[in-house]
């Protein structure tokens, strides 16, 4: 089957479609790009479903060129037959290919190829055929008794023959491929303590069992980072009269002379040639299955965090808590401008609360400050509660704090771009006012930092890193490029994610930027090095330039400050005149109304008058109703507190509400405003039966909780989702 008609089959999509969307990936199209200015092409497939294509693409060409390959390498051998080829043909997947190619892949020296040097294979294949019904195996091995190629005795002889039959058993690939989907369906994962004395918190796998087919990708993970560190030791385990009974029935004759010998080999290759391939192999298909949905776990987290509604118009006070260094603090304007650094002491062990209440009221009382943000890591607590006292402090102005997740502000602090962008600052300055920056703009602010340091999900310092980092950059490209990026007053850091711009480009990009002065058009771009005529048709889609840039505003000065590509500039101005709209008209907003101008009756007949397909014209029509919309503007506000409640305030069966923090396999955890997060376990997040805690919940979900169970010595916090009796 060819490859375009699996993926057809596997994605049920339009032939056609995945015709177009292999051919646009193949000419360097971005993913985004096409999500977004191709529509007609791909039938509207979205970025997620183009992501898994592209992935499944990868995949099933890798699997054609091992197949090219294995292929010629039994040719060359001169032991390909057409049995074998149709055999290729159909193989799925990389393991069936090389459960094929194992009979004829190079070995290295073996107690089989040991025996085949002592010209002991004829035998071996005499034995296998189990044919002889009367006489003596001693008589039949002892003619190749043979002391100078090592075989002393008839013994001798049969024991090398078995180890050939074996070691043919073992690379048999249909056995193989039954005893793998059999393993797969009736195996158990068992788990050990490797020091049953020896507490961890891997306690709850000391004694351990469940079905390969059953076992959570979370559990998975947990198992093999506590055999890494020496706390566990597991195994797959497959009842032992399953596989002796598949092997034996497979392969022996009843009847024969030789049937037992058989039977001795099949046996000793069972348990010594191929169950442990085969738990090598599964265990590494059950991690490799775990580790792609942590890594799914960290896309699905990291998008609705940096896809967090701006905090706009309010002078922000970050705050990064600490104890012996102190609490540093920075004040940024409602653009992120820095106005003001600074170190207070009112945590442990300095406690200069008055003093530091003094300073930040002044602070406060002198830029304006709105909001404070306040770091959730070491000290956090402490601060939390300080500040709380600090605004309650100043009834005469209205101001509020939020708590942000500050992973990784100690990684931007320290980077070249951190002394960058700041490089009179001490680095831990630096990261105040990254926590202030997240809270007014998470997006462009969360960009600077390596995504897997972000700190959504779970394991993701066992994670395979090319993977990791290939899955969480396309989650944040998407992101990047579903908002839209201004010109004008966007970061290298923040470019490099706007489809087709490289890091190189995103440099290049400022520096033009620093030495011309704003840009008035996106054709501009052409001009800056290192941005080519492929680059800019993947990218000026993305990028806005807000009023012109300074240039006189005209129609087309309001399509660059929208989604509206200038490939579809042309178009666009069809569509306005088509409806005798003009510039003035959207001064006046006039231009909202083309929502109920184009309609479903009229579409088609309009889309064909511009030069377009339907999908494009709907976006050109949702860009001009609202130019210079921020589709996180619909999102939730920001959760901002005024007070603080402690862990020991709580008592079950309170009513609490809460934001989600992280989606994890089991659950969700739920800051409450107890600076300790709250589990919500998946069987008490809904009535009805979930697969898993995403089909209701995503990092920002502003949700209602119940208490179930407090430890505060742990600093464990038990949640519910559903009240008492649902």
């Amino acid at each position: 089957m060819r490859i375009e008609d699996m993926l057809t089959e596997e994605f049920k999509l339009n032939q056609t479609h995945v015709q177009n969307i292999i051919k646009l990936i193949d000419e360097g199209n971005t993913i985004p790009f096409i999500a977004r200015y191709r529509k007609e092409l791909t039938g509207s497939c979205d970025d997620q479903v183009l992501r898994e294509l592209a992935d499944r693409l990868a995949y099933l060409r890798s699997l054609e060129k091992r197949k090219e390959e294995v292929a010629e390498s039994i040719t060359s051998q001169e032991k390909m037959t057409a049995e074998i080829q149709e055999m290729l043909d159909n193989a799925r997947t990389l393991a069936e290919v090389e459960d094929i190619y194992l009979p004829y892949r190079p070995k290295r020296r073996t107690r089989a190829s040991i025996a085949r040097e002592r010209g002991l294979e004829p035998l071996a294949g005499l034995f296998f055929l189990q044919e002889e019904r009367e006489g003596d195996i001693l008589g039949f091995a002892g003619k190749y008794v043979d002391g100078e190629k090592g075989v002393a005795s008839a013994e001798d002889a049969i024991a090398g023959a078995r180890d050939i039959i074996a070691e043919w058993i073992s690379d048999t690939a249909e056995f193989r491929k039954e005893l793998r989907e059999t393993m797969w369906r009736q195996a158990d994962v068992t788990v050990r303590a490797a020091d049953p004395e020896k507490d961890s918190v891997y306690s709850a796998y000391y004694e351990f069992s469940e079905p390969v087919r059953k076992i959570a990708p979370h559990r998975v993970l947990a198992i093999n980072r506590g055999e890494k560190e020496g706390f566990l030791k597991a195994s797959v385990v497959l009842t032992g009269a399953v596989g002796e009974g598949m092997v034996v029935n497979r392969f022996t004759k009843p009847g024969s002379i030789f049937t037992g010998t058989v039977r001795e080999a099949a046996l000793d290759s069972l348990g010594r040639l191929i169950l442990p391939s085969m738990e090598r192999e599964v265990r590494s298909e059950l991690t490799a299955a775990a580790e792609e949905q942590a890594i799914k776990m960290f896309g699905l987290n990291l998008k609705p965090l940096l896809m967090q509604k701006p905090l706009k118009g309010k002078t922000i006070l970050g705050l990064d808590p600490a104890y012996r260094t102190g609490c540093k603090y920075a004040v940024i304007d409602e653009t992120g401008k820095v106005y003001d650094t600074g170190v207070v002491y009112p945590t442990p062990p300095q406690s200069k609360v008055a003093e530091a209440k003094a300073v930040l009221t002044r602070i406060i009382s002198k830029y304006g400050v709105n909001v404070i943000s306040i770091g959730n890591g070491t000290a956090s607590k402490e601060t939390e509660i300080f500040a709380a006292e600090l605004i309650s402090s100043i009834p005469d102005r209205e101001i509020s704090y939020a708590v942000v997740n500050e992973a990784g502000a100690s990684v931007y602090s320290a980077s070249a771009l951190g002394a960058k962008e700041f490089p009179d600052f001490d680095v831990s300055l630096r990261s105040a006012v990254s926590i202030a920056r997240r809270l007014q703009d998470p997006l462009a602010e969360l960009v600077k930092i390596d995504p897997k340091s972000v700190g959504v999900g779970q394991y993701q310092h066992d994670m395979p890193p090319a993977r990791l980092d290939q899955t969480l950059t396309a989650v944040v490209e998407d992101c990047v490029n579903s908002v839209g990026v201004d010109l004008n007053t966007a970061s290298s850091s923040l470019l490099k994610y706007v489809s087709g711009i490289s890091g190189a480009a995103a440099e290049s990009i400022v520096t033009y930027r620093e030495a011309n002065g704003g840009f008035t058009s996106r054709r501009q771009l052409l001009k800056v090095p290192k941005l080519g005529p492929k680059s800019f048709e993947q990218a000026a889609g993305f990028l806005r330039i807000v009023d012109g840039g300074g240039k006189k505003p005209g129609v087309r000065a309001l399509f660059e400050n929208t989604g509206v590509h200038p490939e579809s500039y042309d178009a666009a101005e069809k569509l306005l005149g088509h409806f005798s709209l003009t510039i003035k008209d959207a001064e006046n907003g006039a231009f909202a109304a083309l929502g109920g101008l184009v309609t479903k009756g009229n579409e088609a007949a309009v889309a064909e008058e511009i030069g377009v397909g339907a999908p494009t014209l709907r976006d050109i029509v949702a860009e001009l109703v609202k130019p210079g919309r921020d589709i996180r503007d619909s999102l939730p506000e920001p959760v901002l507190r005024s007070d603080l409640l402690d862990i020991k305030d709580l008592k079950p069966g309170m009513e609490l509400d809460g934001t989600v923090r992280n989606v994890v396999d089991f659950g969700v955890f739920v800051d409450i405003g107890v600076h300790q997060d709250g589990l919500v376990h998946i069987s008490r997040m809904s009535s009805r039966y979930l697969r898993h805690p995403s089909e209701i919940a995503k990092v920002g979900d502003q949700v209602k909780v119940y208490v179930l169970e407090v430890d505060p010595r742990k600093k464990r916090i038990s949640l519910s989702m559903l009240k008492d009796g649902q």
